[in-house]
C-alpha cells in the first residue's frame, strides 16, 4: 500500500522513478501485435497506472488468457515517461504475479457505463469503479476533515449509546430492539425484555452530548443513527451518520459562527486533498461541483430571522408548490430560493416558531419563537440544523408538557438543569447529505458503501 501510495504521488508530479512494484486490480487490457497493456488501480488515486507488457515476460502468453478484467495483480517494473497520449507515466512490466482471477463471462464489471441502480446490486463491487471510488476518497476527507476541525478546538470526541431509551426528536420514527418473541404473548412484557424496558436504536445523540458538554464543556459526536422513516426518496437513508457538536456557555450567536466556520474547514480540507477527484465530479457528474464549493468556502454566510425570511417570500413572484404562512415550517423549494436564487450564498434562518421546533430549544423573549438556526446552502437547501437549549428547569418542563414528552423518561435530563445549569448550544449534521451535496451525487444511496433504506438491507 505504501508503494502504491508512492505511485500516486509520482503520477501527480511527474517525476518518474525506477524499480517499483504495485499491487492492485486490473482495469483494463488491450492485447496488440507484439505487446499488451493493461491498466491497474489499487483504490488510492483516481487515474489508473498503464502497464506495458512485452513478451519476453514470463509465460507470457498464458498470463494473458488470465490478466482479465476484475483480475488482482502484483507488477514489479520500471516507471518511465509514457509515449502514448493520456498519461505521463507508465510501467515495463518485468514480473506480473496474479492473485486471484476474474472470470470475464461472469464479473459484471466491465469496461462500460453502468447506471447507478444496476451498481447498487452489486455493493460488494461497486467500489472498484471510478466514480465510486472517487466518492469514497471524498468521504474519507470529509471525515478526517471533521475530526481533525474538532482536535484543533479542543473538543471531545465521545461516543454516544446506538441503543437508546429516549426520542430525542419526539417524532416516534424509531426502530425497536427487543430479544422477545414477537409472537410470544408476553411481548409486551418488557421486565422480560433484554433490558428491562423499551429500547430502541438511537435517532441522534445529542441528549447524551448534552450531558458531558457539562462536564467537558465542548463535546461532539460522530457516529450511526437510524430513522424507521418511510421514506424512499434520494436523500433519505434509514441508517446514516450525524455529526453533533455540544457547547457549554455557547449561545445561538457562538452555534452559528461554529456551523460557519466548520462547512468552510471541511470544503477547503476536502479541495486540498481530493483535488482530482473533485475534478472528476465537477466534470463528470455536475459542473457546478468546484463552484459550489467555492461558495461555501469564500462567501460570508447570510444570517436572517425566520420572520423576515416569510416576509422576503411573500413578497417575491415566484410560485411556489407549498403555500408559505408565518407559522408553518419552510419547504426544500423555499430554502434552496432563499439561498441559491436570492441571496445566492449558504444562508442561516435564525428564530423559527415554537410550534415547528423541538421542546428543546431555548425559548425566546417573545414566547412565540426559539433560538434555532439552520443552515440553507444553494442547491440542497438545509444541510445543518441547531439550536441553543433550553436551559431553565421551569421552562424545559413546561415545554416537554406541551409538547407530550414525559418527564419520568426524562428524569437525567431535567437534572441537567437542576445541577449546575448553563446556557449551552449545539447543531447536528447529516454525514451523507454533506457528502452528497460535495460531489453533486444524485442520490444519497451511493455516497455510503452500504445503504440501508426500505425493504433494502443487502450485504
Amino acid at each position: 500500500m505504501t508503494e502504491n501510495r508512492r505511485i500516486a504521488e509520482i503520477l501527480r508530479n511527474g517525476k518518474p522513478e525506477e524499480s517499483v512494484k504495485i499491487q492492485g486490480w486490473v482495469r483494463t487490457k488491450r492485447e496488440l501485435k507484439g505487446f499488451a497493456f493493461m491498466e491497474v488501480n489499487d483504490g488510492s488515486y483516481l487515474a489508473n497506472l498503464q502497464v506495458v507488457l512485452e513478451p519476453k515476460l514470463p509465460n507470457y502468453e498464458q498470463l494473458l488468457k488470465h490478466l482479465n478484467v476484475g483480475a488482482s495483480v502484483e507488477v514489479t517494473g520500471v516507471l518511465a515517461e509514457s509515449q502514448g497520449k493520456g498519461q505521463q507515466i507508465e510501467m515495463k512490466a518485468s514480473l506480473v504475479k496474479i492473485y486471484g482471477e476474474a472470470n470475464p463471462e461472469t464479473y459484471p464489471l466491465q469496461k462500460k457505463r453502468h447506471s447507478f441502480e444496476f451498481l447498487r446490486t452489486i455493493g460488494h463491487l461497486r467500489s472498484r469503479t471510478n466514480t465510486l471510488g472517487a466518492v469514497f476518497r471524498v468521504r474519507n476527507a470529509c471525515s478526517s476533515a471533521i475530526h481533525q476541525f474538532f482536535r484543533e478546538r479542543g473538543f471531545l470526541w465521545i461516543h454516544t449509546p446506538i441503543i437508546t431509551t429516549s426520542d430525542c426528536e419526539g417524532a416516534g420514527e424509531l426502530f425497536t430492539v427487543t430479544s422477545l418473541d414477537p409472537t410470544a404473548s408476553n411481548q409486551q412484557d418488557y421486565s422480560q425484555d433484554f433490558f428491562g424496558s423499551p429500547a430502541y436504536l438511537t435517532v441522534s445523540g445529542q441528549l447524551e452530548a448534552e450531558a458531558m458538554a457539562m462536564a467537558f464543556r465542548d463535546v461532539y459526536t460522530f457516529g450511526p443513527t437510524f430513522r424507521a422513516e418511510n421514506s424512499n426518496t434520494s436523500r433519505h437513508l434509514a441508517e446514516f451518520w450525524m455529526v453533533e457538536p455540544e457547547m457549554a456557555f455557547c449561545d445561538l450567536g457562538g452555534d452559528m459562527d461554529l456551523a460557519e466556520a466548520f462547512l468552510k474547514y471541511v470544503f477547503s480540507f476536502v479541495l486540498e486533498t481530493c483535488p482530482e477527484d473533485m475534478e472528476f465530479f465537477n466534470k463528470r457528474m455536475d459542473q457546478s461541483v468546484l463552484a459550489t464549493a467555492d461558495n461555501i468556502i469564500n462567501n460570508e454566510f447570510e444570517r436572517i430571522s425566520y420572520t423576515d425570511a416569510i416576509a422576503l417570500l411573500e413578497k417575491t413572484n415566484r410560485k411556489f408548490q407549498y403555500p408559505v404562512e408565518w407559522g408553518l415550517d419552510l419547504q426544500s423549494e423555499h430554502e434552496r430560493y432563499l439561498s441559491q436564487d436570492y441571496f445566492q450564498k449558504p444562508v442561516i434562518v435564525t428564530d423559527y416558531p415554537t410550534g415547528i421546533k423541538a421542546f428543546y430549544m431555548r425559548l425566546n423573549d417573545d414566547a412565540k419563537t426559539v433560538a434555532a438556526m439552520d443552515v440553507l446552502a444553494p442547491k440542497i437547501g438545509e444541510i445543518i440544523g441547531g439550536a441553543q437549549r433550553e436551559e431553565r428547569l421551569d421552562v424545559l418542563e413546561r415545554r416537554m408538557h406541551e409538547a407530550g414528552m414525559p418527564a419520568d423518561d426524562l428524569w437525567w435530563y431535567l437534572d441537567l438543569r437542576r445541577y449546575g445549569t448553563v446556557p449551552h448550544a449545539g447543531f447536528g449534521l447529516g454525514f451523507e447529505r454533506l457528502v452528497q451535496f460535495m460531489t453533486g451525487m444524485d442520490n444519497i444511496r451511493d455516497v455510503i458503501p452500504f445503504p440501508r433504506t426500505p425493504l433494502n438491507a443487502e450485504f
